[in-house]
C-alpha cells in the first residue's frame, strides 16, 4: 500500500528526534571522557613520562615501578678538590728536622713560592755530574745506558715507584714506557732535566735539587711564561687533574747534594 505525502512530514520528525537524541548522548559521553583523563592528569606531578613497556622498571616481586622513583646514577668520574697539603711532620731526624717523603709534592701549606732557578752551573758539581749523565744518556736514545745509574733495585737505586714493583729497575723503566726501546721515558727524562729546578730542604737529611721546579710550586700561582713550560711536560688534560689534586704529580726527578739520583717517579 502506498503511503500518502501527509504520512512523510511526521516520519521526518520522527527521524530528527533520533538523530538529536543520539548526537547528545554521544557529546556528554565525550565530556565525561575528558572529565575523567583531566582528574587522572592532575594527579601526575610535572609532565608524564611515556616509556615503552620494555623499559619500565620492575620492582624485586615484578611490580611496575614508577620511573620518578628511579635514583638517578651518579657522575662517572669525580675529580677531588681537596688542595694537597704536605704531611704531618712524622718523627724527627737526627738533628731535629721533621722527616719526610722526599717523593712526594712538597707544595708550601702557606702558598710559599720556592725560588726557582734555570743556572745549572749553581748546582753542587756531584749535582752537575749526575744531571749531565742522565741527560747524556737520555739524548742518546740508548734507554739499557742507563743500567750502571739505577743499580740493582738496592738502597743505592734510585726510588722508581711509590709501591713495588717486579724485575730490575732497568726492566720496570722500559715497562713505563709507551715504546718497546723506553725512548718516550728518556724523552720525559730531557724534557724534566732540561727546566728549571727547585733546592729544597736546603741543610736538613731532606736536602734535594728537583726537576721541575713544579713540583714545589703552587699550580695557582703560575704566570703565562709558566704554564707554557708547563705544557712542555703535561697535557692540559694532565693539568686539569693537578688541579683536582692541588700539585703537579706528573715525573720528577731529585737529585741529592752529594749527586746521588734519590728519585724517579710520578704520582702523588
Amino acid at each position: 500500500m502506498l503511503l500518502s505525502s501527509r504520512h512523510w512530514p511526521s516520519k521526518l520528525s520522527s527521524d530528527k528526534f533520533l538523530s538529536t537524541s543520539f548526537l547528545s548522548g554521544l557529546a556528554l559521553a565525550m565530556i565525561a571522557a575528558s572529565v575523567s583523563v583531566s582528574a587522572s592528569a592532575g594527579t601526575l606531578s610535572g609532565k608524564p613520562q611515556i616509556l615503552a613497556l620494555s623499559e619500565t622498571p620492575a620492582g624485586e616481586d615484578g611490580e611496575e615501578v614508577n620511573p620518578a622513583q628511579v635514583p638517578l646514577p651518579g657522575p662517572l668520574r669525580q675529580v677531588p678538590t681537596e688542595t694537597y697539603r704536605a704531611p704531618e711532620s712524622g718523627a724527627a731526624s737526627e738533628n731535629g728536622s721533621p722527616e719526610r717523603d722526599i717523593t712526594r709534592p712538597h707544595v708550601s701549606p702557606e702558598g710559599k713560592i720556592p725560588e726557582v732557578s734555570y743556572d745549572y752551573s749553581k748546582l753542587p758539581q756531584a749535582v752537575q755530574d749526575t744531571r749531565k749523565k742522565i741527560l747524556d744518556i737520555a739524548k742518546a736514545g740508548k734507554i739499557d745506558a742507563l743500567k750502571p745509574l739505577l743499580g740493582d733495585g738496592g738502597e743505592a737505586s734510585p726510588m722508581l715507584s711509590l709501591g713495588e714493583y717486579d724485575g730490575t729497575p732497568l726492566e720496570f723503566l722500559k715497562s713505563l714506557s709507551g715504546d718497546s726501546n723506553g725512548q718516550e721515558l728518556l724523552a720525559i727524562l730531557v724534557d724534566l732535566l732540561e727546566s728549571g729546578y727547585a733546592h729544597l730542604d736546603a741543610g736538613t737529611p731532606n736536602e734535594v735539587y728537583v726537576w721541575p721546579y713544579f713540583f714545589a710550586y703552587p699550580l695557582d700561582k703560575l704566570d703565562d711564561r709558566q704554564m707554557v713550560e708547563l705544557y712542555q711536560i703535561v697535557t692540559a688534560g694532565d693539568f686539569e687533574e693537578m688541579k683536582g689534586v692541588g700539585a703537579y704529580i706528573f715525573y720528577r726527578l731529585g737529585i741529592t747534594p752529594d749527586g746521588s739520583w734519590k728519585f724517579f717517579v710520578a704520582g702523588d
